[in-house]
């Protein structure tokens, strides 16, 4: 594993989703040149570390068409990714907005999936309380680079219950953005 550059900042001190895209495309832009290789796997998406250090960890993943995640969030690390090539499909959890008796808004009725697509170029920068899946719906493969901060340590993974309230589904401790679940989670890893 080459070594990618240091994010500048002061030591230490976590990178914020603006700080984290820039990361994450300064790290597109070496893949695109050639410095690092992009490899694809049928049964599961490819990913590679391209850097960690106690503020950040940096990912290369590959999608091929049908390939896709749980919904997850990424247990209080700060995030973002952009699309080097190909589309991918993203749905956010939006919560909706009820009262909870002290004017605070809670999760429940009003809540939604937000779909988004994401073009080659495209990238999204999101704080650590962001729960989305990942997909690529269309029929080319498609490669992205992921930054989070601070590195991963845990992961949760959720459903959107009738009244569209988030369901947590299972928790576990992670460095790896894929790591592999078990059954009544779909098999499926998360990005």
């Amino acid at each position: 594993m080459n070594a990618v550059r240091r994010p500048s900042g002061p030591a230490g001190s976590p990178l914020n989703p603006v700080e984290l895209l820039e990361y994450a495309r300064f790290a597109a832009e070496e893949v695109l040149a050639g410095r690092y290789p992009v490899s694809y796997d049928p049964a599961r998406r490819w990913h590679q570390r391209l850097y960690r250090d106690r503020r950040v960890d940096l990912w290369l993943i590959s999608w091929l068409p049908t390939q896709g995640t749980q919904l997850h969030d990424h247990g209080g690390s700060a995030g973002a990714y952009t699309v080097l090539a190909g589309e991918l499909a993203e749905a956010i959890y939006q919560p909706g907005v009820t009262p909870s008796g002290w004017g605070r808004p809670a999760a429940g009725a009003g809540s939604s999936l937000i779909e988004r697509r994401r073009a080659s170029g495209d990238g999204v920068g999101f704080g650590p309380h962001y729960v989305h899946d990942v997909r690529n719906l269309s029929a080319a493969p498609a490669v992205s680079v992921h930054a989070y901060s601070p590195p991963l340590t845990s992961m949760s993974f959720y459903d959107v219950d009738a009244a569209g309230v988030l369901v947590e589904l299972a928790s576990l401790p992670t460095e790896d953005p894929e790591p592999v679940l078990g059954p009544g989670l779909a098999g499926t890893p998360a990005a």
